[in-house]
């Protein structure tokens, strides 16, 4: 499924970078190096594989109730740690875009503040959906009550 991210290929690609930003680097320096990154990867590569993207960071909190290894109060990596991640209709399309010329100037000010280096995956998306209405969430503990064994 894929109504979560719209236009993306049921064969589509996702890619996650994961930055640490080094001491002496901020927020604010990742978020003007990776803004001046995405704006030339929509420019550039909208046309040519790239669907679309977000970048997280690290608020700190972890979830007591989610999380099985210990019970932690505060993420060490708070406000250090991002993730960038990217939706491309296929593998080979991501990869062209890294080597564009006006992409790579932009990519290497971003490793320039990265503590980790960076190590870029791709998966393969097998799950995306948003949230039912709350009509749909009412049909559906409904279905759920009537027909569950």
């Amino acid at each position: 499924m894929s109504g979560l991210i719209p236009n993306f290929p049921a064969d589509g690609v996702v890619t996650i970078n994961r930055v640490i930003l080094k001491p002496g680097y901020s927020v604010d320096d990742l978020q003007e190096r990776v803004a001046m990154l995405c704006e030339n990867v929509k420019t550039y590569h909208s046309e040519t594989g790239f669907i679309g993207g977000f970048v997280t960071l690290n608020a700190g909190q972890v979830s007591n109730e989610g999380s099985t290894v210990g019970q932690a109060v505060e993420s060490p990596l708070r406000g250090k740690e991002a993730l960038i991640i990217t939706f491309w209709r296929s593998f080979e399309e991501h990869e062209q875009s890294h080597r564009s010329d006006t992409f790579q100037p932009l990519f290497k000010d971003v490793l320039a503040l990265c503590e980790n280096g960076n190590e870029e995956i791709a998966y393969e998306m097998l799950w995306s959906g948003r949230a039912y209405t709350p009509e749909e969430a009412r049909a559906a503990q409904e279905a759920k009550e009537k027909y569950a064994a």
